[in-house]
């Protein structure tokens, strides 16, 4: 039976809409308070993507609430922190919930609200946002305490009038949220063994590498064949395996790591768009702007100017 296709949340202002939210403060980002709710909204019960990043604290879900990441299940029974990126399928299943004890918070942050900062990177290198960590954060006590202050800041900074120092200074708390994240996985996994769906791993370090080599304008774009040659399977089998993870074709994950990396060169080189196309590996430059306008609804010009 064929599976049916993801329900795709593409914005921060979508995700509120559809929790019967007022719009956010800020188009890219928001702080959402975690309440009880008698069931979830008929559109995500079913395979979910979101096109931003969701960093959620859920306490005291005394019903059996699973949720599906990736390949695995998060039980939010007890309280866990969980860390969900841009393209990856969530599964909530159709059940009803409810408790005066259910709390926690949620932090959204769409991935342009990184780009042209110290994130814009470094978010790439946290194994809690790839597929190769499955497990959910259990903190302990003092731990929830540091991390819940840090979202308290980025909370208050994000409910006042946004001036110019307000972008500074939440990206400059979640930097903090993240490295203390980090520590805190360190601890709970330092010795257990991280299982990880190895293909879709390899697959993505294998694109980073093409993306990031010099030589990639003379080999032009990676086609599917070539993936999957390098991954010692079938193009049927990766698209198959692909659309399983990420509702995603493999032309498409493919083309979505390229406009990372396009918006990468755009906002923090002073490359035109001509050299970065070619160094994308495109033949003709007119091919570039078309495929990131279609992505994205903005040229690549446009994209730069919007960081001058």
């Amino acid at each position: 039976m064929e599976k049916s296709q993801p329900y795709l949340i593409k914005t921060v202002s979508e995700f509120h809409r559809m929790l019967g939210l007022p719009k956010p403060k800020h188009p890219l980002i928001s702080v959402i308070e975690i309440k009880p709710v008698a069931q979830l909204p008929s559109e995500i019960q079913e395979n979910i993507m979101n096109g931003f990043y969701n960093i959620s604290l859920k306490k005291n879900f005394k019903a059996p609430v699973k949720i599906k990441y990736g390949q695995q299940t998060y039980d939010f029974d007890e309280g866990v922190l969980s860390f969900m990126s841009p393209g990856q399928i969530t599964v909530f299943q159709p059940q009803k919930y409810s408790s005066p004890e259910q709390s926690g918070w949620m932090l959204l942050i769409h991935p342009d609200f990184l780009w042209n900062t110290i994130l814009a990177k470094k978010i790439r290198q946290y194994r809690f946002f790839d597929y190769s960590v499955n497990e959910a954060l259990f903190l302990s006590d003092k731990e929830e305490v540091v991390l819940t202050q840090i979202i308290s800041n980025i909370s208050q900074e994000y409910h006042n009038n946004m001036d110019h120092f307000s972008h500074d200074i939440i990206i400059s708390q979640l930097d903090s949220l993240l490295n203390y994240a980090d520590r805190f996985y360190q601890r709970q996994f330092m010795t257990r063994r991280i299982t990880n769906h190895q293909l879709l791993d390899r697959l993505n370090h294998e694109l980073i590498a093409y993306f990031d080599d010099v030589n990639t304008m003379q080999k032009g774009l990676p086609s599917v064949g070539y993936l999957a040659g390098q991954l010692h399977v079938s193009p049927d089998y990766l698209s198959g395996l692909l659309k399983t993870l990420t509702g995603q074709t493999t032309q498409q994950h493919i083309h979505e790591k390229l406009i990372e990396k396009a918006k990468q060169q755009l906002s923090t080189t002073s490359l035109s768009v001509s050299e970065i196309a070619y160094q994308l590996g495109f033949e003709h430059p007119q091919s570039f702007s078309k495929l990131f306008k279609s992505k994205t609804k903005q040229s690549p010009l446009a994209f730069r100017e919007a960081f001058n």
